[in-house]
C-alpha cells in the first residue's frame, strides 16, 4: 500500500573477514543483541546471500514514556485508500478500442452458442421426462 522507501540491504561479497567487518561497521548504531543476530544470519545464510538489516528502536529509558501512536481515523484511512486506488489505476494497461470490440464480439458469440446448446439439451430432457411420465 503506497510506496515504501526501503533501505538497500548489505550484499556480501564472499570474503568472510570483510563481511564481518562491514556488518560490524553497520551495527555500530544497533544494540549488541541485534549485532549478534546479524552475525548469526551472515554465517547461517552463507556469504553470497543478501542480509537484511535488523534495526529496532531501543526501549525507552527509565523515567521516559513510550511515544503513543494515534490510530488512524476513518477519514484518513478513506483518503489513503482513494489515493492508492488512483495510483493503481494509473498503472493499469487499458485495452485499445479494437481489442475491446474483438473481446465483446467473442463473448456475445459464445453466449449465443452456449444458450443454443443448453436450449437443445433442455428441450430433449423435457421431452424425455414427458415420455417417461406417460
Amino acid at each position: 500500500m503506497g510506496r515504501l522507501k526501503r533501505k538497500k540491504p548489505i550484499v556480501t561479497r564472499g570474503r568472510k573477514t570483510q563481511d564481518k567487518a562491514k556488518i560490524a561497521k553497520s551495527d555500530e548504531t544497533l544494540t549488541n543483541k541485534d549485532a549478534t543476530k546479524r552475525e548469526a544470519l551472515a554465517q547461517s545464510n552463507g556469504s553470497s546471500k543478501k542480509i537484511a538489516k535488523i534495526a529496532r528502536k531501543a526501549p525507552p529509558k527509565a523515567g521516559e514514556q513510550a511515544s503513543v501512536v494515534k490510530q488512524p481515523t476513518f477519514w484518513t484511512k478513506a483518503v489513503q485508500f482513494l489515493q492508492e486506488a488512483r495510483m493503481e489505476l494509473k498503472r493499469v494497461t487499458w485495452p485499445s478500442r479494437k481489442e475491446t470490440i474483438a473481446s465483446t464480439v467473442v463473448v456475445i458469440v459464445l453466449v449465443f452458442i452456449i444458450s443454443f446448446f443448453l436450449g437443445i439439451v433442455d428441450f430433449g430432457l423435457s421431452n424425455l421426462v414427458g415420455v417417461v411420465l406417460r
